[in-house]
């Protein structure tokens, strides 16, 4: 069993320029996947849809980085300490973030992630939600579980250990 406080966490960001690492690929690798399958799901698997997919992308991108800083994170800082106790393990936290935060994203970009593809604010997204929106979620939710958190982890335990053994060859 894992104890947060014995030793020194590698595998998620130390500081801020660590976390806008961490956002970057968890952020760049969850649009580029995500938004690809769902409008595949929404408007079919052809080139035509993906080729219009990769033309919003920057702007979904952008608007995935504003709301994590400004909305999820907040509110999941605030969530996950309530469902998680000291002495679970690290596998507990993350699998709790990753369910808050993509529950938070997931809600808000099944509207503004079409209102950005459609190229205007309509009402269709929030008439459709509740059929879109589970498809949206687990889509989302195993992206992140499986792979954009587990690389972003990754990068940073690889990160850590360079800086580990800089420190110690100095």
């Amino acid at each position: 069993m894992e104890m947060m406080g014995m030793y020194e966490e590698t595998r998620l960001p130390r500081n801020g320029k660590e976390f806008v690492l961490f956002l970057a690929i968890v952020s760049i690798l969850s649009v580029n996947i995500i938004a690809p399958i769902i409008m595949g799901f929404e408007f079919g698997f052809r080139k035509e849809v993906y080729f219009e997919t990769l033309q919003v992308i920057p702007f979904v991108w952008i608007s995935v980085i504003l709301l994590v800083t400004l909305v999820a994170n907040p509110i999941v800082n605030k969530l996950v300490p309530k469902f998680v106790k000291s002495t679970d393990g690290f596998n507990a936290r993350v699998l709790f973030t990753i369910l808050f935060s993509v529950t938070i994203l997931s809600i808000l970009l099944t509207v503004i992630g079409s209102w950005i593809g459609m190229g205007e604010i309509s009402l269709e997204p929030i008439q459709t939600f509740f059929y879109a929106w589970p498809r949206n979620f687990f889509i989302a939710f195993w992206v992140e579980t499986l792979i954009a958190q587990p690389v972003a982890r990754f990068a940073m335990k690889k990160l850590h250990a360079s800086q580990a053994s800089k420190a110690v060859n100095a």
